[in-house]
């Protein structure tokens, strides 16, 4: 069985807002006349109608009740909205900084452009060039293998193989010509 003390600590964080859009937000509001649920406008709504027909039927107990519950809602809804307009109003005003920002950019490019345009590369400012051979003492640089000069190999490019001779068939009679080509062939192995 569960104890009482900790189902009422959980029931009284039930209907606080947990941040995020209470203008949209659906509330459960136990009432005097029992729950009302809705977003906070619609609550509004309901309580300021019962406090109207509270009214008219001479109960200025429940009407003032009526009127407590509708404030409730009024404020959180006024609170809510106070905050989105903040929001609001900071998300544009960082929105104008950037887009101010992207002109000034964009008019110190283009004076850029329009002041360095001339039809002699030439003219425009060139990068510093290093010699690499004379700035080697001074500069400190570590000698790195991508930085060395590669090395051309001094060997000499192999001779394509010759293809080996296909056995051909036994000859009836051995001829001369092929006893000297197979002693050659048998020399060069």
């Amino acid at each position: 069985m569960r104890s009482s003390k900790s189902r009422s600590r959980s029931k009284s964080n039930r209907n606080r807002p947990s941040g995020g859009n209470v203008v949209n937000r659906v509330f459960d509001s136990s009432g005097p006349e029992g729950k009302v649920r809705g977003t906070p406008q619609q609550i509004i709504d309901k309580y300021n109608q019962l406090a109207r027909d509270a009214q008219l039927s001479g109960d200025r107990v429940a009407t003032e009740n009526f009127q407590q519950h509708a404030e409730h809602y009024l404020r959180l809804l006024a609170d809510a909205q106070r905050e989105q307009e903040a929001r609001r109003e900071e998300q544009e005003r960082q929105n104008r900084e950037r887009q101010a920002e992207r002109d000034r950019e964009r008019a110190e490019r283009q004076e850029r452009e329009s002041n360095g345009k001339s039809a002699d590369p030439g003219e425009q400012p060139q990068p510093d060039v290093i010699d690499v051979a004379a700035g080697e003492a001074e500069s400190g640089l570590v000698e790195t293998p991508e930085s060395k000069p590669k090395k051309t190999s001094t060997r000499k490019p192999r001779a394509p193989r010759k293809p080996k001779a296909e056995p051909a068939a036994e000859p009836a009679e051995p001829s001369s010509d092929t006893a000297s080509e197979e002693d050659t062939q048998t020399a060069a192995e």
